[in-house]
């Protein structure tokens, strides 16, 4: 398994470049999964439900199953949010992981970036970054760039930049 960042701020653009990319790598026949961090609290239960229910009297896991899919949540309850090697450890093994977010791990990304947001760019400070994607050439001394509409272009930098997990 390998896999490969998309770091920026919130609004660049990581969510939408994510689903152009996908179907661009499963087109090239590769099995690809996501990871992505959310930096506020959010449910993928909703109250009222069996598995919500079971949350709210305290289960550590609740897993949810059907014929279709299946669904693991965990409450974290008092331990520390788990990091991103923690994390990739329960994904089943596929060709490509594509890590949203986790910006300040020390693994390889591509930064996007979307002027209109007038934030600061991060390549300068993460060593990490080996691309940028963004709408706009970035300053000199940038690890390259292409364009965020060049899905293509994206997709074989990500595939040479991935790394191998773990």
């Amino acid at each position: 398994m390998r896999i490969i960042g998309l770091a920026g701020w919130s609004g660049a653009g990581k969510t939408t470049l994510l689903t152009r990319l996908i179907p661009e790598l499963r087109g090239r026949g590769l099995r690809v999964s996501t990871l992505k961090h959310a930096h506020h609290e959010f449910d993928v239960d909703k109250p009222g439900k069996d598995s919500f229910e079971h949350r709210a009297a305290g289960a550590a896991q609740v897993l949810v199953a059907s014929a279709k899919r299946w669904a693991l949540m965990t409450e974290h309850r008092d331990a520390p949010e788990p990091g991103l090697a923690e994390l990739l450890t329960h994904l089943s093994p596929v060709d490509l992981v594509l890590v949203e977010g986790f910006k300040r791990e020390a693994h390889p990304k591509i930064e996007i970036h979307r002027a209109a947001n007038g934030k600061p760019w991060l390549h300068p400070g993460d060593p990490c970054i080996g691309l940028v994607a963004s709408d706009v050439a970035p300053p000199p001394g940038a690890p390259g760039w292409v364009h965020l509409d060049d899905i293509p272009s994206i997709a074989d930098a990500a595939l040479r930049l991935a790394i191998d997990w773990p």
